[in-house]
């Protein structure tokens, strides 16, 4: 089987934390659109990185094939030092012996053992440079309601080391402070492009544990600044033709109650018990062009309340 094109759609809501920050913006949430608009983003980069950590994890040492590597990551040598991309590609030449190859064709041994390389792309700077277009891009994610983040602060209070052998240490409360999102539902979309993925030689097995590493790997990367984080719906449509595609899947999604709603009360929505996801625009699309689509797969958190029946596209959970 082949890669074949497709779109996928990606719903995730985040709770007290923000999984992106904007460092022109004092670490505060991006804002890519006007302040009355009131949304937030995230970006694709984001999105990849919850992505590639997953894999490092659940694909230890490239997997038992050794084809999932990955490329992009903060990985140090012996010195402490961060790896260069030169570096980085070496290191996963030598993990599958193959540094004679390297040598000679970096490009044939990245694509075959790096999964973010045959998935995402690369941008190769070292002699021989070489650039691909990864099958898979993931657009900026957006947040279906307006959103307002809160600048707080708090007090820590830890020993510091003593001057001298033996001194204890003073304690002094530090202040920090940070911006939080209380509660936001966000959606991604993203495209796959099976020319692309000839290419690159992405194949099927890549596709699949893409879907799982967007869904597990969401749950997986959780840390205190980037709040709790939860995947609640995954849509992935296949089609025929390798040439079309719907576009836009995000736009055919919405919240109820309406964004207005959370605009004239004055409030927000404070967890998913405030809100119902209406998918019925998309259905009917997808229904109006079901003669191109060679198969649609839908995933949903069962916390999550959907306004439509979604049990002919439904799948497990992972």
């Amino acid at each position: 089987m082949t890669v074949r094109n497709g779109e996928i759609l990606f719903v995730k809501s985040v709770k007290d934390g923000i999984p992106n920050r904007d460092p022109l913006q004092d670490s505060d949430a991006r804002r890519l659109f006007p302040e009355e608009d009131g949304r937030i983003s995230l970006s694709d980069v984001s999105i990849k990185r919850d992505v590639r950590d997953y894999v490092l994890e659940a694909e230890p040492n490239g997997g038992s094939s050794q084809r999932n590597y990955i490329f992009v990551q903060g990985k140090v040598n012996d010195k402490g030092r961060l790896l260069t991309r030169g570096g980085l590609a070496e290191w996963i030449a030598e993990q599958v012996d193959k540094k004679k190859e390297a040598k000679e064709n970096m490009k044939s041994v990245l694509l075959e053992h790096s999964f973010d390389t045959r998935t995402f792309g690369i941008v190769y700077s070292v002699t021989p440079k070489f650039h691909l277009t990864g099958p898979v891009q993931l657009g900026w994610a957006h947040s279906l309601h307006p959103v307002d983040s809160q600048y707080i602060q708090g007090t820590v209070v830890m020993p510091s080391a003593g001057d001298k052998e033996g001194e204890e240490g003073k304690t002094q409360g530090t202040i920090w402070t940070s911006y939080i999102v209380p509660f936001a539902v966000f959606a991604m979309p993203g495209v796959i492009n099976a020319k692309n993925a000839e290419q690159t030689g992405m194949t099927v097995e890549d596709q699949e544990l893409l879907l799982k590493a967007l869904w597990q790997g969401t749950q997986h990367r959780q840390a205190r600044g980037r709040g709790q984080q939860q995947p609640l719906m995954l849509v992935h449509v296949e089609y025929k033709d390798p040439f079309f595609r719907i576009g836009y899947l995000e736009d055919l999604i919405a919240l109820q109650p309406g964004e207005e709603a959370w605009r004239d009360a004055g409030r927000r929505p404070s967890s998913l018990k405030d809100i119902t996801l209406d998918i019925s625009e998309l259905l009917r699309t997808l229904e109006q062009y079901q003669e191109k689509i060679e198969r649609c797969r839908i995933w949903i958190h069962p916390s999550l309340r959907v306004q439509s029946d979604i049990s002919p596209f439904l799948q497990p959970l992972w």
